[in-house]
């Protein structure tokens, strides 16, 4: 490898932001903002939308979104 050719690799915490779900995590992501853990230690912070915490297949949560009775008129056409 190369010297000095490659991202810095550190450890930084994303936080899901609808959960405040935090998971500490090694990256190449930088961030300007950053958090101070229970370890006392502070860490770079990336914020995403969507983690295992809220996703709704992880969470079991996933509901389908009926509009206009489509599932209703699917099970009457294909039942038998």
């Amino acid at each position: 490898m190369k010297a000095g050719i490659h991202p810095e690799y550190r450890e930084v915490v994303f936080q899901d932001v609808t959960t405040d779900f935090q998971i500490l995590t090694r990256s190449t992501l930088s961030s300007k903002e950053s958090v101070k853990l229970e370890d006392g230690n502070e860490y770079p912070l990336i914020k995403v939308d969507i983690s295992s915490a809220s996703h709704p297949f992880y969470t079991g949560k996933h509901k389908i979104m009926d509009t206009g009775g489509r599932v209703d008129k699917f099970r009457k056409r294909y039942t038998k």
